[in-house]
């Protein structure tokens, strides 16, 4: 990804019908591999780099704030200098501009980046940008991007820094926007962060937000905090604390009905990435502005359903109390095996039970079932029982689940009776469970390559009617 994460996702936004996002360009990775390549003593740096561990905060320390001033002391070659000025003079050189990091790692499924390199904001003047530039760069190799990747796994010379250049928008208003509740990972609430000022208060912790809880197109919940501070821009440069006035510092942040244009912006976002998004957006003259859209990671993967309406998924493992995920192999083995429909998500399988728990009847079988086997389960699946609105009831019809004359099988209490007067067939069933696997051993050893799966696939249809 030759601008980044942050980069390519602002490019997805400014595509949108009805999103505004401010202008600016990209400095492709291909300007830092560059510098980064052309300089000697980098080389070096990284492979002492390469040599170090987590634990080594100190030499961490030490090593990465050499590489950073080796970074920000390299001259941007005079091609690169000329086309920024050639950009930034189309733009307006006397604008104010953000100067953004974008990682090629930001935002992967397994891991976030988010806030391991620098954001830079109304910076005024093409040196001072220029400078920030090179401080963009050096912040791939701050301590704690450098920790973290380690910890991760991620190689140093594989992750590469593009920048984002970015006409300043001045926010009345600013903020988070997740299409997910990032608490609850309710996909269908979605989450709003608002204050005064610019957002990078807000997303450092250094401000208070008022949160804001929206579900099809009305506000379900409101916190309005106290906000005392907030950031604002200076017209020479940089940014300035402020302390809010006292009748502003308990007033909503925004309006009900912004709030609700931001939902439709937001779920038109989702809708085109295809993913819950965390955006950062800014309010500006009664307009918002996107100027960051990234998939949320911490939401635990949902099977997929062909339709929009409401489902109840168990799994399958923690019944078993098997709780780790499956692996690949374990999961084809265990789904040619099981008669029950089921569905697959975060490594693990799940059966949908919900038109099991729309009949009075079997949602009575169900919770008896699951209460001897999965207390907390049956806790959870009575509390979605409770709201009566999830779920849309079927009638109560008792003939739904009586044993007809025709069936073969025998009910669960049929079976408990033969155990309790037939002392041996336990003891029976063990044996003859051993006696066909020692069976299936013995065969199975003289089996490899296509034949050994072929011989596994004829042996579960017997293992089906066993």
């Amino acid at each position: 990804m030759i601008v980044g994460g942050k980069g390519a996702n602002l490019g997805e936004l400014s595509k949108i019908e009805g999103i505004r996002v401010p202008d600016g360009f990209c400095i492709s990775t291909e300007a830092f591999k560059r510098i980064i390549g052309e300089t000697l003593s980098m080389n070096e740096l990284l492979d002492k780099l390469s040599l170090l561990k987590v634990e080594d905060r100190d030499k961490i320390g030490e090593l990465s704030g050499e590489i950073r001033r080796v970074i920000e002391g390299i001259a941007i070659p005079q091609d690169i200098h000329e086309e920024i000025t050639r950009l930034l003079s189309r733009l307006d050189k006397k604008k104010a501009y953000a100067v953004r990091s974008s990682a090629t790692a930001e935002d992967l499924p397994t891991a976030s980046f988010a806030g391991q390199q620098d954001t830079y904001l109304n910076i005024v003047g093409k040196e001072a940008i220029l400078k920030h530039i090179s401080k963009c760069w050096a912040s791939l190799f701050t301590e704690r991007a450098v920790i973290y990747r380690l910890q991760n796994g991620f190689d140093h010379r594989k992750v590469h820094m593009s920048v984002v250049v970015q006409k300043m928008v001045f926010p009345q208003a600013a903020g988070i926007l997740f299409t997910a509740d990032p608490v609850t990972s309710n996909r269908k609430v979605l989450s709003i962060d608002a204050s005064f000022g610019l957002g990078e208060a807000m997303v450092s912790g250094l401000v208070n937000a008022d949160i804001y809880k929206v579900c099809n197109g009305k506000v379900i919940d409101k916190k309005i905090s106290t906000k005392k501070l907030a950031i604002y821009a200076l017209k020479d440069g940089g940014t300035k604390e402020q302390e809010i006035e006292p009748e502003r510092q308990n007033r909503q942040a925004l309006t009900d009905e912004q709030i609700l244009q931001l939902e439709r912006i937001g779920r038109k976002i989702e809708e085109h990435f295809g993913h819950p998004q965390d955006i950062e957006w800014c309010l500006v003259d009664e307009t918002f502005s996107l100027v960051q859209s990234r998939p949320i990671t911490t939401l635990y993967p949902i099977p997929d359903a062909n339709d929009q309406e409401n489902h109840v998924y168990v799994s399958v493992g923690h019944q078993q109390m098997m709780t780790d995920p499956m692996k690949p192999l374990g999961m084809s083995f265990f789904l040619l095996t099981t008669r029950a429909p089921m569905r697959k998500a975060g490594g693990r399988l799940f059966v949908d039970i919900t038109h099991h728990l729309a009949s009075p009847v079997s949602r009575e079988i169900l919770l008896d079932t699951l209460g001897q086997s999965a207390p907390l389960i049956k806790d959870a699946l009575m509390t979605i029982i409770e709201r009566g609105d999830f779920i849309k009831s079927l009638p109560n019809d008792k003939k739904e689940l009586s044993p007809s004359k025709s069936n073969k099988g025998m009910s669960s209490a049929g079976f408990q009776a033969q155990i309790e007067n037939n002392s041996t067939i336990v003891s029976d069933l063990i044996n003859s469970s051993q006696t066909s696997i020692e069976e299936l051993k013995h065969n199975i050893q003289t089996k490899s390559g296509s034949d050994l799966f072929d011989f596994i696939l004829e042996d579960i249809q017997q293992l089906k009617k066993i």
